[in-house]
């Protein structure tokens, strides 16, 4: 899936292709073959190239409610970018999401292990709508907002990726 990379004030289109047991990361238009292995929870080898550097990734603080912000240390230092979904990017601009309801995004790739409502429910601001599975431990994933359960985008097993819709919810009209 595409995503927009966020290094100071320089954006960059990236995808990570998974296919047939191989990774590839498509950089400026360039393809390169990686391996991504995580070693411990945040810490990651990776091969690219023939190079092989040791990563930890932390999330970081973001301004923009659409960008997962990390920090990312090296052995030469730290550095923090932002990811962006060119996909939930357009959403934001088209007012989708605002006032009158909401899109629950899954924040990271991963399974969708169990839906706890239906479309047509009324939900509360922070009851618990869906569990995910992400890096082997599961995530409660709640509603922003009281409302109705307008959509709900997949079914209970699906693989995502960061950034696809689960469910929209749709607060009561004033």
């Amino acid at each position: 899936m595409k995503r927009t990379l966020i290094v100071g004030k320089d954006s960059l289109d990236v995808e990570l292709i998974h296919l047939d047991g191989t990774t590839t990361l498509v950089w400026e238009g360039e393809s390169h073959s990686v391996d991504i292995q995580e070693m411990e929870s945040g810490c990651y080898s990776i091969l690219m190239d023939g190079r092989s550097v040791e990563v930890r990734l932390d999330a970081a603080r973001s301004a923009d409610p659409e960008t997962h912000a990390y920090r990312a240390m090296l052995y030469d230092g730290a550095y923090e970018f932002g990811l962006v979904d060119p996909r939930r990017a357009l959403l934001g601009a088209s007012g989708a999401g605002g006032a009158s309801g909401g899109i629950l995004a899954s924040p990271m790739p991963g399974k969708v292990v169990k839906l706890l409502v239906a479309q047509g429910e009324a939900v509360q601001e922070g009851q618990t709508l869906v569990v995910m599975e992400a890096m082997k431990m599961q995530n409660e994933l709640k509603s922003k907002l009281t409302g109705t359960v307008a959509t709900i985008h997949v079914q209970e097993g699906a693989t995502v990726e960061t950034g696809s819709p689960l469910i929209t919810v749709v607060a009561p009209e004033a």
